[in-house]
């Protein structure tokens, strides 16, 4: 990526081109349909195209190329899970994003600078050794830190001696780190189109129509299409489509709010997280610090901000740092969480024998990104499931065999 950046730096002539070609005409039909233009629709479509020389795809969008989830996210990357299979599966998400830039030949700008959580209480510490010790089984770097090692990592944050939040240690996570976001999108999405992936935009699934358990053509608003294989990748709207498959999924959809502020010079080198506070910061390339936390807890499909929310971020950003006390917040966005029982997604295969299901990620989506990509297209393309996503199957809820990460992170990300 390096070398490739200077060669363009020193060129005499810039020939200008687009990175994604126009919305073209809908042919007839396809091998693969792929609902859902996000950072894994357009993911899989690369792998598909890449890896198992499938050419004859499209990919469908409602509105503009990763406009939804993955445009509404604050970019956290890691592997530190609670359950094997789950840490197995996030720390090959964590590979890919490390060599993201050079596979793709587009600077997606991963800045591997490790996250720490904190630990108000014995109980929190408790949880944290045993989520290291998988870590450590699994080969992520993961250890659990006392107070002067916080200190250390983050010399600015307010451990708050002897008060109601008083740091006792935190989980250190070296593997941790953050993307651009919409880098990751367009990347995925220019490479897979130079293999001949067609990326429609404005383009709404509106039903199905199913023979003898399949699906046989794909309904949009500017007319059928008829599909070898159908996947569906649509974040927060995953059960609303499912529905007009005539499948019922066990999501209920959350909205997740995020915030963030004016510039600052550059004093937060990792990602940060409070358990307590239900808040995490990271400072972004342009200074900006991005402040989340949980979803919200009551059930919506909308991406409008709240005040309170706003309110209750900024009182956590404000303990952790008091010196934000006067910085202004320049924007407020929300995105649509569909939440499993687990907390954990859903991918494979679906009750009808060629739709595929990747979906449930409620807050974790923008972190499997390319491991959820390359893991579905091998299923597509095989028509087999690999191991890696037995776990996480439809039939799980069936057999009870639930894959629990409720309480993996300190704000439900």
């Amino acid at each position: 990526m390096v070398l490739s950046l200077l060669k363009y730096g020193l060129r005499r002539r810039y020939v200008s081109h687009a990175d994604i070609p126009a919305t073209p005409e809908l042919k007839r039909s396809y091998d693969v349909v792929i609902i859902g233009g996000g950072g894994h629709g357009l993911a899989a479509a690369y792998y598909l195209s890449n890896l198992h020389g499938v050419r004859s795809i499209a990919v469908l969008e409602k509105g503009y190329l990763a406009g939804g989830n993955t445009a509404r996210n604050t970019t956290t990357i890691r592997s530190n899970y609670m359950t094997e299979q789950s840490v197995r599966f996030y720390k090959e998400g964590v590979s890919l994003f490390e060599t993201m830039s050079n596979d793709l030949g587009f600077n997606v700008m991963f800045s591997q600078r490790g996250q720490l959580t904190l630990a108000h209480s014995e109980a929190t510490l408790r949880s944290f050794r045993l989520r290291a010790e998988m870590g450590r089984h699994a080969g992520t770097r993961i250890e659990v830190v006392d107070v002067a090692t916080v200190r250390e990592i983050c010399p600015h944050v307010n451990l708050d001696p002897g008060g109601q939040h008083e740091v006792l240690g935190g989980l250190w996570h070296e593997d941790g780190g953050t993307a651009r976001h919409d880098a990751v999108a367009w990347g995925y999405a220019k490479r897979a189109a130079e293999k001949g992936v067609e990326i429609h935009q404005r383009t709404e699934v509106t039903g199905f129509r199913t023979e003898a358990g399949r699906i046989t053509h794909v309904r949009t608003n500017r007319g059928d299409i008829a599909a070898g294989q159908v996947l569906q990748a649509v974040g927060g709207l995953n059960g609303q489509l499912a529905a007009k498959a005539g499948i019922r999924l066990p999501i209920r959809s959350f909205p997740l709010q995020a915030m963030v502020t004016q510039p600052l010079k550059p004093f937060l080198d990792i990602l940060l997280s409070s358990a307590n506070m239900h808040t995490y910061l990271v400072q972004s390339s342009r200074g900006e610090i991005v402040i989340g936390g949980g979803s919200d807890p009551y059930q919506l499909v909308s991406t409008r901000s709240t005040f309170d929310q706003k309110e209750s971020l900024a009182a956590g950003a404000v303990h952790l740092f008091p010196f934000l006390h006067n910085v202004k917040v320049l924007r407020q966005w929300a995105g649509i969480t569909d939440m499993t029982p687990d907390y954990s997604p859903i991918m494979g295969e679906s009750p009808l024998k060629n739709y595929w299901l990747d979906c449930g990620w409620g807050t974790w989506g923008f972190k499997a990104t390319p491991v959820a990509g390359k893991r579905m297209a091998e299923t597509i393309a095989t028509g087999r499931v690999p191991d890696i996503l037995h776990p996480f199957s439809l039939s799980r809820f069936d057999r009870f065999a639930l894959v629990n990460e409720m309480g993996a992170t300190a704000a439900s990300h």
